[in-house]
Formats: C-alpha cells, sequence, structure tokens
C-alpha cells in the first residue's frame, strides 16, 4: 500500500499545479470539442475517490452531496466554479489523502461491494478500488494536459 499512496499524493500535488498555473477563469473555460474543463476534472476526482475507497466499503465519505452531484460520474460543467468552491477542492485533493490513509491504517475499511467500473474494472477489494483510483486519476491527469493547450 506504500507504493499505491506514494503514487496517489504524486498525483494530487500534480493536480495541486493547477491551481497555481492557470486562472479561475482558465480552470472553468470548457474549450471546444471538449464536454468539460480542468476545474471539473479536479472535482471528479475528489468525488470519484470518495465514492470508490468509502462508499464502497459502504462507509460516509468527507465530501457533501452537494460537491458530490456537481462532479459524479455522468456529469458535467453546468456553471462557473466561484473561488470558494475551488479553494474547497484546493484544500481537499490533499486533506482527503491524510484522512483516507488514517481510516486504511486504522482499519476502517473492513468490506468491500465488489463491482465492475464503467470502463471494465472488475474491483473485488479495497486494494483494487486504490489501484483503480490511482489509474482513474492517471486519465484525468491526461485530459487535463489536453485541455491546457486551449485554455
Amino acid at each position: 500500500m506504500e507504493s499505491i499512496f506514494k503514487t496517489w499524493k504524486t498525483s494530487r500535488n500534480l493536480y495541486l499545479e493547477y491551481f497555481e498555473k492557470y486562472t479561475l477563469e482558465q480552470l472553468n473555460k470548457v474549450p471546444d470539442g471538449f464536454s468539460n474543463n480542468l476545474i471539473w476534472n479536479i472535482g471528479h476526482i475528489i468525488v470519484a475517490q470518495q465514492a470508490l475507497i468509502y462508499k464502497g466499503s459502504h462507509l460516509d465519505g468527507y465530501v457533501s452531496d452537494e460537491l458530490f452531484g456537481l462532479f459524479k460520474p455522468g456529469t458535467k460543467p453546468t456553471g462557473k466554479i466561484t473561488e470558494a468552491q475551488a479553494n474547497e477542492l484546493k484544500d481537499l485533493l490533499i486533506a482527503l489523502i491524510e484522512k483516507t490513509e488514517k481510516d486504511f491504517y486504522n482499519g476502517n475499511f473492513k468490506t468491500y461491494n465488489a463491482r465492475m467500473t464503467g470502463t471494465g474494472f472488475h474491483l473485488s477489494s479495497i486494494s483494487d478500488a486504490f489501484e483503480f483510483n490511482n489509474y482513474h486519476e492517471g486519465l484525468h491527469l491526461g485530459y487535463m494536459m489536453s485541455i491546457r493547450r486551449f485554455v
């Protein structure tokens, strides 16, 4: 698990850099030919991790229902994310790693609801969920690398 957490922390720090390199206007821009924007991808990986790890383990996560509704799979940006919302996402990028890591090492993930992801991965354990989460975050980082050229 150490390498999974190390990879996850590295990935999240790469996401964090987008807040430093792009304005809120750029983060919110949906370029022509794309269905989402930089900030939606950041919000999405946050809520997807909570769903994969916590909901998959029948536990409450750490994000609000409102935030989950904005960024859950199948959604698209419906408006501009405010400065306050962007700051919340920025804080959650790292804070959720610390909380999740603590929960893992405290043995809070006792069961996992096996399922097939929309991309065809079978998740049968919490370990599978953590590995898939890193894969999923890598995909969205790639999408963001494409989007950033057009903002």
